[in-house]
């Protein structure tokens, strides 16, 4: 998978980018030590699981800049689940 196809794919659709990193990719494998903790993260925090993994490393796990990317996955996680109810009340309202 190119790089520029798998960010489009992972923006848009989180579960379907985690369901091709586990397909196509050891990632998850690699970041997540039980299948619990990542089919758990693929039900309830997509992108906080999939910046996750790809900011795992083996040895040292997730450092420095790689904080970043998961702390903004939880963001986008946190937005997606406020922002539907914000665009429900909107549509009620209207």
């Amino acid at each position: 998978m190119g790089c520029c196809a798998g960010l489009a794919v992972i923006s848009g659709l989180p579960r379907l980018g985690l369901f091709l990193l586990w397909v196509f990719t050891d990632r998850l494998t690699i970041a997540f030590d039980s299948f619990i903790l990542g089919f758990l993260g693929f039900l309830l925090l997509p992108y906080t699981t999939v910046f996750y993994a790809l900011a795992y490393a083996p040895i040292r796990g997730v450092e420095g800049f790689g904080w970043f990317f998961v702390a903004l996955g939880f963001i986008l996680d946190i937005g997606s689940y406020t922002g539907g109810g914000a665009a429900r009340r909107r549509r009620v309202e209207a």
